[in-house]
């Protein structure tokens, strides 16, 4: 498979809203260590591998939620969203409440499908005295790159369960994600935050020097949890025993949440349908065993979540798979 070259930076020139032939398309994602990017990489290398005359061309760092704005402006065609981030965006509320245009642009933005995000992983170092996410006052956190939707959940779920509020009672760092990674190697943060599907690639390396230890909430069984849990987060856990230096003997309680690729709503409805044809229609060209690649699943692909709306040409494919009426 051939594999698309990603860069740390963004500079793209606006796509019209009609394709002819021989066109490139643009996806932008969050870091490409990360799991959700590499799914993204491989769903463009197989569209690129199986049209001739489409290629999409990936970009790697920075945040999905000003991802979804340049879609949504037409600078982008595809990017990450979530149902979360997409609802803030149509409210034009937390990341999006100082964008004004958000709502409206919002109109732009369609969806191609959807896959699971992962578990979000609190982890300390081993010998570490913070036993639970209750014990992180005065601690520092990597949640994530500020702005971003990973960001936003896991200080949320912090929030939900322990009632403690950043920058009030625990600091986060402001990184990028290979930056906040680097920040807990060199143990200059207490917490590391990840969402991924286990095994996750940071902690098989962190584990081959160190040993970890996953925390979670005293309790996470409260309403106010359900309420921020809402019908788009879920909880989930992180069993014991995954790498071979983590210290729990016991699973730890989490959340996770699906994640998408949007698609500009304006992408003519042809291209859009081979795109999302090329992709499943060739699955079984995703040979790797890494956890990614097993839970990609054309009905989770298709299910509603939220208020975002697939595109006309990607729910014209679903329809012929009999995964949406």
């Amino acid at each position: 498979m051939r594999y698309l070259k990603t860069a740390a930076i963004l500079t793209f020139a606006v796509a019209s809203p009609t394709l002819a032939e021989d066109v490139t398309l643009k996806m932008a994602t969050i870091a490409p260590s990360l799991g959700q990017a590499i799914t993204m990489a491989t769903f463009a290398n197989i569209v690129t591998d199986n049209l001739d005359d489409v290629a999409i061309e990936v970009s790697g760092g920075g945040a999905a939620t000003l991802h979804q704005l340049e879609v949504a402006r037409g600078n982008l065609d595809f990017s990450m969203t979530s149902p979360v981030i997409y609802n803030l965006m149509v409210a034009g509320k937390a990341m999006y409440q100082g964008e004004p245009e958000a709502p409206k642009l919002s109109e732009n933005v369609g969806l191609l499908m959807w896959f699971p995000y992962g578990a979000y992983h609190f982890a300390v170092r081993a010998d570490s005295d913070i036993e639970v996410l209750d014990d992180i006052e005065g601690a520092s956190i990597f949640l994530g790159p500020q702005g971003g939707g990973a960001y936003n959940a896991a200080r949320g779920w912090v929030e939900a369960t322990t009632g403690l509020v950043v920058g009030e009672d625990y600091e986060a760092i402001k990184a990028n994600w290979q930056t906040g990674y680097q920040a807990f190697l060199d143990g200059k943060v207490d917490v590391y935050v990840n969402g991924c599907l286990d095994p996750c690639g940071q902690f098989i390396q962190f584990t081959e020097t160190e040993d970890v230890r996953f925390i979670g909430p005293e309790s996470h069984a409260d309403e106010a949890v359900d309420e921020w849990l809402g019908k788009w987060r879920y909880r989930a856990e992180v069993p014991a025993g995954l790498y071979e230096g983590q210290k729990n003997d016991a699973p730890v309680m989490s959340f996770d949440t699906a994640v998408g690729i949007a698609v500009r709503s304006d992408l003519d409805e042809e291209t859009v349908y081979r795109v999302t044809k090329a992709f499943w229609d060739n699955i079984d060209q995703v040979t790797s065993d890494a956890p990614w690649a097993k839970a990609l699943d054309v009905e989770f692909a298709a299910s509603k979540r939220g208020l975002m709306e697939l595109h006309p040409g990607a729910a014209r494919y679903y329809r012929e798979a009999g995964v949406l009426e």
